[in-house]
């Protein structure tokens, strides 16, 4: 028996399946280790990265790899895009790119392609929104006149933009969760952070009049400034310095984003709200409300969010009563001028 040695192939094993590629970031190999089929596509993985067909569609998806956006994605979000990547370079890869300037044709075979996943349409758009940003790619490289993903419509949809946390739905999380956990939903609905952020803010943030530090999501490029008002200078008094972070877990260590949200989630079924429709992130809406009664205008909300005004106007209206409307209007306007 005649042994060959395949250098470079990577295993990965999920959801106690295993598949190999020919290498580390590579395109997934057909068959079974040393079928003919499977040595027959390592080769022609091996030859395809030697010498690529750059009118094949596979290209761009090695081209997008390579370059600077995808490098600048944060970790998390390659780890769950590289995946896609293979199966949209297996899917796609032969088909000439010049057929994807042909929005009307290659439509019906991208929303073939995503009706693998139609039970699970939040994975179908996921998957959508990685090829869209691949053909975006091909667009800046001058490849295709546009992006025919832009004509798609997603299969999911779901407006969260005014689900909050009431005061009682925190009363009822409280009652029975870790202190480390009441901190950070206590700061979130005062911060109106996302998690990402929250995790990583630190004691030096917190300023003498405001919470200063560049946002996550952003790579850093845009500030957060969050005036310190009274009821988050209570919830920052009341947290305990065991860190150089302001949030830490029972160990007084800084949280991992996983072992918070496992935290997080098992908090909610010890509080009997597990099936509620309330995730942390909405806890966002929560800190608009308490700017607002703070005395901030819905102007400085909007900024300090990231949203639409008309949106900020939405969740007051929502959940702000017309007295605590009228009386932090009343605040406002008797505020010394500086």
């Amino acid at each position: 028996m005649v042994r060959i040695n395949l250098k470079g192939i990577a295993k990965v094993t999920a959801k106690g399946r295993t598949y190999w590629y020919a290498w580390r970031g590579g395109p997934r190999l057909r068959g079974d280790p040393g079928s003919p089929d499977f040595i027959a596509s390592y080769n022609a993985a091996v030859e395809e990265r030697r010498t690529p067909d750059t009118g094949r569609f596979r290209s761009l998806v090695v081209s997008y790899k390579a370059g600077g956006d995808f490098k600048a994605l944060a970790a998390t979000t390659k780890r769950k895009w590289s995946p896609w990547l293979d199966r949209i370079a297996e899917y796609f890869g032969p088909l000439r790119i010049a057929q994807f300037d042909r929005p009307e044709k290659i439509r019906p075979v991208i929303r073939k392609w995503r009706s693998q996943w139609t039970d699970k349409p939040r994975t179908a758009d996921y998957g959508l929104q990685v090829l869209s940003r691949v053909l975006s790619h091909a667009v800046e490289l001058g490849k295709i006149a546009g992006n025919p993903c832009e004509g798609i419509k997603q299969l999911y949809s779901e407006d969260r933009r005014e689900i909050i946390w009431t005061a009682a739905d925190i009363a009822t999380l409280k009652a029975s969760c870790l202190p480390e956990i009441a901190h950070a939903v206590d700061l979130a609905a005062c911060t109106g952070l996302r998690l990402s952020d929250l995790l990583a803010l630190s004691w030096s943030h917190v300023g003498k009049d405001a919470i200063v530090m560049a946002t996550g999501k952003s790579r850093g490029r845009r500030e957060a400034i969050i005036p310190l008002y009274r009821e988050l200078k209570d919830v920052l008094a009341g947290i305990p310095k065991r860190s150089t972070t302001v949030l830490t877990n029972s160990l007084h260590r800084p949280w991992a984003a996983n072992g918070f949200s496992s935290a997080f989630t098992r908090a909610k079924a010890a509080a009997g709200i597990h099936d509620r429709d309330l995730h942390f992130h909405d806890l966002r809406g929560t800190a608009a409300t308490r700017f607002f009664t703070a005395g901030i205008p819905e102007r400085v909300i909007a900024e300090i969010m990231g949203w639409q005004e008309e949106h900020v106007t939405g969740i007051i209206r929502r959940y702000v009563s017309r007295t605590a409307a009228t009386k932090a209007l009343i605040a406002q306007l008797n505020k010394p001028k500086r």
